[in-house]
């Protein structure tokens, strides 16, 4: 049907509202005469037919990837490398009888968009383009460097040591060489004249010397752990002393010179007004101190202490040693805390002997035998304090 006019076609509709119907195609036989119509619809939005499409811009290449950093702590991520530009869009093909789609082209490497194609004039629509081939892709973005790497772990623990081998056995020595001859000595040089001395400066006055230990031991000798028996109603000599613990014996040769005692006593007495009472201290049958008779005031269980003190002078036989012994006797009455009260002072170096055995004894002597005269010790201690 070539030549004719558009307003002898048969009427059509395509059933879209708004739209038109436009020749797209048709066939004719071999006499040339049209025997097949191929429409298409179109909007009123358009204007004229449409132009063949433009082949797609080819993408773009990825990106090289970024290099690995070194292993260790994470460091912050890398930034994204960026993307290739988009390829250029092709323009669109000029109307004209529809064509078969043409094949996909290749992407365009990415990168920046394609300029839109121009439309076509208006007119039938033409036949599309071939599609273009896709780009390839952009390549990858470079990777951000990794971050420094992390502390290492502590080591573990080295292994024990393996046992160590036996040791080889030394060699034997080399026999020593044989020494040389040792020269003859030189002359020895004539000494100079020494200088005379200068000279001595007066000596300093000697501080006196401080003893020198080791020192005499200092200990208790002997206690006293019960009532002495009363020495009451009797003329008779009778000792002040009852058991305890300790000795009161020095054995033979076992003073030394200098050796101090004291021997402290205590307890009740009760007397006849102007009876007298007689203290000896003894060792054995040897008198070191004796008081005298010392005359008494009434009294009722008044309190009495005697301390005495001896010191040995000299060792030795009867009239070589030497002692000296003090005894101070004290009373206080009850009823009215008067004080009374004797001492006495003696030096034995007639009669005591430190080659024998010595054994301390003090007694107690009234002048009469009359029961209201009584004296006991209910305390007694003996130290030996040099």
């Amino acid at each position: 049907m070539p030549n004719l006019p558009i307003s002898q076609l048969p009427l059509t509709t395509s059933g879209q509202p708004e739209s038109w119907m436009a020749i797209v195609n048709y066939d004719v036989d071999p006499s040339g005469i049209t025997n097949k119509i191929y429409f298409s619809s179109l909007t009123e939005q358009f204007s004229g037919s449409t132009g063949t499409s433009g082949t797609s811009g080819t993408d773009g290449t990825s990106g090289t990837n970024g290099t690995s950093g070194s292993s260790g702590i994470s460091g912050t991520d890398g930034s994204s490398g960026t993307s290739g530009s988009s390829g250029v869009n092709g323009t669109d093909g000029s109307s004209g009888t529809s064509g078969s789609s043409g094949s996909s082209g290749l992407n365009g490497t990415s990168g920046s968009s394609g300029i839109d194609g121009t439309s076509g004039s208006s007119g039938s629509s033409g036949i599309s383009g071939t599609s273009g081939t896709d780009g390839s892709s952009g390549s990858s973005g470079i990777d951000g460097t990794s971050g420094s790497s992390g502390i290492n772990g502590t080591d573990g623990s080295s292994g024990s040591s393996g046992i160590d081998g036996t040791s080889g056995s030394s060699g034997t020595s080399g026999s020593s060489g044989s020494s040389g001859i040792n020269g003859t000595s030189g002359s020895s040089g004539i000494d100079g004249t020494s200088g005379t001395n200068g000279s001595s400066g007066t000596s300093g006055s000697s501080g006196t010397s401080a003893p020198t230990p080791p020192f005499p031991f200092v200990y208790g000798l002997f206690s006293q752990t019960a009532n002495s028996t009363p020495v009451s109603a009797t003329t008779v000599e009778t000792t002040l002393i009852n058991g305890g613990v300790g000795t009161l014996s020095v054995p033979a040769n076992g003073f030394a010179i200098g050796d101090s005692f004291r021997a402290d006593f205590g307890g009740y007495l009760s007397a006849k007004n102007n009876d007298t009472i007689t203290i000896r201290i003894k060792t054995g049958s040897v008198i070191l101190a004796d008081s005298g008779p010392q005359t008494l005031t009434t009294s009722v269980d008044d309190i009495w202490q005697l301390s005495v003190n001896f010191t040995v002078r000299q060792l030795g036989g009867p009239g070589s040693a030497d002692i000296v012994t003090l005894g101070v006797f004290h009373t206080t009455k009850q009823a009215n805390n008067a004080q009374g009260g004797f001492a006495f002072n003696t030096v034995n170096d007639t009669t005591f002997d430190t080659t024998v055995n010595n054994t301390l004894d003090v007694t107690a002597q009234f002048s009469s035998n009359s029961p209201l005269n009584s004296i006991f010790t209910d305390i007694f201690v003996l130290n030996k304090i040099y």
